[in-house]
Order: structure tokens, then C-alpha cells, then sequence
């Protein structure tokens, strides 16, 4: 079985404060961090365990906060991108912390989902964590959310980086029709696909790989068709892959989030992304466009 899994710990703690995240600047207890460790050790165990079983495995880690400021984040890479029957390991993450750990990677399954936060670190840090990246060919895209704010630092960010590197941008939606067509069209040429993100997807009963083919792992194993549904379908470690796929419709009105809808097929997003749909990393022939 080809199968995507998504995983998210315990960890709540985030070393940056933006102004729309509900755990900027939170700080987990000794026990939380600890439990998250062990959530996170337990989950590359089960995955070691898959071996010989058939399944071709994708993995990527989405906490709540920042995982790689953890040392636990960064072993769990480089062991799960030495795996045969892992297929790729990704992680969202801010660049914060240090990357000399990447030595120990298996570059060819990795890849980093690279968030820009303006006013929570420098250009110059940020990018000089991206090229060192790029140096090492490891695959990364850079995203940010497109604020107003924001647009005189993305258009920046977006003239240093490498003309290969993707830059995404998600599209701020807590304020209805938010963007002029001026600003619209601004942000479509820093990102070709932002009209994508721009639009909510309409998805109630909808087919969906979501429970079927991708799963969202919560802290001690407990799956949930995604992560906008809280219905809870099973148990990673009880029930196993095969015990929790079943074709499941969406049961939520709408899809907003990128990690749900480039998993309804409808929507073809395997035509835009490719083979690197999970880490949001475009083609390079979409990309890179300067402004």
C-alpha cells in the first residue's frame, strides 16, 4: 500500500510570536517535551516496523510550533530517509534552528516545506539558511503568508532566492475579499498557483484520499480522517494501515488548508505539484519568477 502520513506530537511551543498563531511564544513544559519525544521515537519505530510488509511510505511532520529546534525532529529525518520502504520525509519548519544535522540525511527522500515569517527573523538569517539548503541540494520550498505588511519583505525574499527554489505564498483569508485585483495579481507573480490557495473548495461529500490513502497521526497514534474533521477513524499502532483505509467522503462543507485539498482528486493537483505535492514544491518551469 502507498500510503501518506502526517504527524503531529504533542509539542506546542514555537520560538517566534507572529501575530496569527495561536502558540507563538508558547513554551511546553519539561513533561510535555518529553512526551512529544517519546511520541515521536515511538512513531519512527512503527515505521522501521512496516519493512517487508509492501507499503511505500510518505512522512511528513507538521507540529504545532517548531520541530527542528527538538534534536529528537532531526533524528527521526535522517533515520526515516535511510528507510527502503519510505519513499520521502518532510517538515514544516520556520529555518530556525541549526542544519548542520542534515549531513546525516538521505537527500534524494528529503525535502523541507520553509516558512518566512518577516519581523520574527532577519532576510539576511532566513536566506542564509536557505542556501545552505540549496548548497547541500536538499529540496526545499519557501512559503510566507501574503499580509500586506509583508508584500515590500516578500518581494525581496523573493528577488535573493535561487530561481529554482518555489516560493509559495498562502493567501490571507480571516478578512472576506481581502485583496484588491492589483494585489492579486501581485501576489500571482511572486507565487503561480496563489489563485489556488485563494479559493475555498467546496468538498461535503466530495471524494477524498483522505482516510483512504493519506492519514493525519495525532500524538499517541490516534488517526483522524484529516485534520478539519476530528472525527477520529482508528488507531495507527491497533489497527494498522490496512485496518484503517476504507474510501471516506469529506464531511466538512469546505477544504481551505493545502494539506487537505491537493488530496481531493478532482482538484488534479498531482497535475500542478507533481511528485512533490507534499512539500508544495512547484515545477521548476512555474517557478522562480522575480519581481
Amino acid at each position: 500500500m502507498r500510503a501518506t502520513l502526517y504527524f503531529r506530537g504533542s509539542l506546542t511551543s514555537c520560538n517566534y510570536d507572529c501575530p496569527y498563531c495561536p502558540f507563538s511564544k508558547n513554551r511546553d513544559s519539561a513533561a510535555t517535551l518529553a512526551r512529544d519525544r517519546v511520541q515521536v521515537e515511538a512513531f519512527v519505530d512503527w515505521v522501521r516496523e512496516q519493512a517487508g510488509l509492501g507499503h511505500r511510505l510518505s512522512i511528513f511532520f507538521n507540529p504545532y510550533g517548531e520541530g527542528l529546534v527538538h534534536r529528537w525532529y532531526g533524528r527521526a529525518m535522517c533515520e526515516l530517509s535511510h528507510m527502503e520502504h519510505v519513499e520521502k520525509v518532510a517538515i514544516q519548519t520556520n529555518l530556525s534552528a541549526r542544519l548542520d544535522w542534515t549531513d546525516g540525511l538521505d537527500a534524494r527522500k528529503t525535502a523541507f516545506w520553509a516558512t518566512y515569517h518577516p519581523g520574527q527573523t532577519s532576510e539576511a538569517a532566513f536566506l542564509s539558511r536557505c542556501m545552505t539548503l540549496h548548497e547541500r541540494r536538499l529540496p526545499f520550498s519557501v512559503g510566507t503568508v501574503g499580509v500586506r505588511e509583508a508584500f515590500g519583505a516578500i518581494s525581496s525574499l523573493r528577488a535573493k532566492l535561487p530561481e529554482d527554489v518555489y516560493m509559495w505564498v498562502n493567501a490571507f483569508k480571516d478578512v472576506k475579499a481581502y485583496y484588491s485585483q492589483e494585489e492579486r495579481s501581485f501576489l500571482q507573480s511572486i507565487d503561480p498557483h496563489f489563485e489556488l490557495n485563494l479559493h475555498d473548495y467546496e468538498s461535503k461529500g466530495h471524494r477524498c484520499e483522505a482516510g483512504e490513502q493519506v492519514f493525519y497521526v495525532q500524538a499517541s497514534g490516534i488517526v483522524k480522517r484529516c485534520y478539519k474533521d476530528r472525527a477520529v477513524i482508528g488507531h495507527l499502532y491497533r489497527d494498522g494501515l490496512e485496518g484503517l483505509s476504507r474510501p471516506r467522503l469529506c464531511r466538512m462543507d469546505c477544504c481551505d488548508c493545502y494539506i487537505g485539498y491537493i488530496h481531493m482528486p478532482e482538484l488534479a493537483m498531482n497535475e500542478v505539484y507533481g511528485p512533490s505535492k507534499l512539500e508544495r514544491i512547484a515545477p521548476i518551469k512555474t517557478a522562480g519568477q522575480k519581481v
